[in-house]
């Protein structure tokens, strides 16, 4: 059995898929701004995934901008059929690679035709709104009106289904007033874990969720705890970590991302690692130190 076929699957959306999927950001350059520093290897990357049994991927035209989904048409397409892409709109970047919103109708439909051209698509599987409010996390604020912008693209056949990222549990509850509501993007990992509450109520309804920086983004995960944890059990610290994650809730997806083959496999090792309830509970208080 395969590390990806040991992670388990969850319903996203209309399809299942395997809970270890991959996050393309890393492929673009530093601050995901700017091509890649080896187009090659990042093409590499990208099969490797798909070789491994990886039936998720997650992107954004605005990683780059335009870069990754570019290299994700590059490597693999035409696209094996059990392939899901999930992409986002709602944010477009500055000449020096700052976040912006995007969030009007002429913007979000722009970056749903840039998203189809891009990845050489007639549809998206998944597309997430990425609500920008705040520069900083979540923040209160309606996304009625973008989301209808998005609704009425999928009623066009344009977005086969829709998510929410970066958003609060009002603004899910207004979301699924408005369309179906398939995934929720936000940050969590093992010591940011402001959606414990969140997670389990999605979990009752059959929502996906998918942490992003589910190893701390840019600032890796650091712990004493953690380290520890790890080196009794053989293996690195991020396995541990992911393997925490898989184990958190049966609703929650990954997409670790990197640019490295090596590191791609050694992601997806995690999902062999079990950790006994004592070893989850001594993780918790990771959280509880941040």
């Amino acid at each position: 059995m395969s590390p990806i076929t040991k992670s388990g699957t969850f319903p996203l959306g209309d399809r299942r898929v395997h809970r270890l999927g991959y996050g393309a950001m890393q492929l673009a350059g530093p601050g995901v701004f700017g091509p890649p520093r080896d187009r090659d290897a990042a093409l590499a990357v990208l099969r490797a995934a798909i070789e491994s049994g990886i039936d998720h991927i997650d992107t954004s035209d605005f990683y780059g901008p335009h870069v990754t989904n570019r290299l994700i048409r590059g490597a693999l397409h035409p696209y094996r059929d059990n392939l899901l892409i999930v992409t986002k709109i709602g944010a477009r970047r500055d000449d020096k690679g700052g976040w912006l919103p995007a969030f009007s109708r002429q913007e979000l439909t722009a970056a749903v035709h840039d998203n189809l051209r891009h990845l050489g698509l007639e549809a998206l599987d998944v597309v997430n709104l990425r609500a920008m409010f705040s520069a900083h996390g979540p923040a209160e604020g309606s996304i009625a009106e973008p989301l209808a912008v998005l609704a009425d693209l999928q009623r066009q056949g344009l977005v086969r289904q829709i998510g929410l990222s970066n958003v609060t549990p009002s603004q899910i509850a207004e979301g699924c007033g408005i369309c179906e509501i398939v995934c929720v993007q936000n940050l969590y990992n093992l010591a940011q874990r402001d959606d414990d509450a969140l997670i389990d109520e999605l979990a009752r309804d059959g929502i996906a969720y998918v942490p992003f920086f589910p190893l701390g983004g840019f600032t890796p995960l650091q712990s004493s705890t953690l380290s520890a944890v790890a080196a009794r059990l053989d293996a690195t610290p991020m396995q541990v970590a992911l393997a925490w994650l898989l184990a958190r809730s049966p609703n929650i997806l990954l997409i670790p991302g990197t640019s490295s083959v090596d590191h791609l496999h050694e992601n997806l090792a995690a999902a062999e690692l079990v950790l006994p309830q004592d070893v989850r509970r001594e993780l918790d208080s990771v959280a509880k130190a941040a």
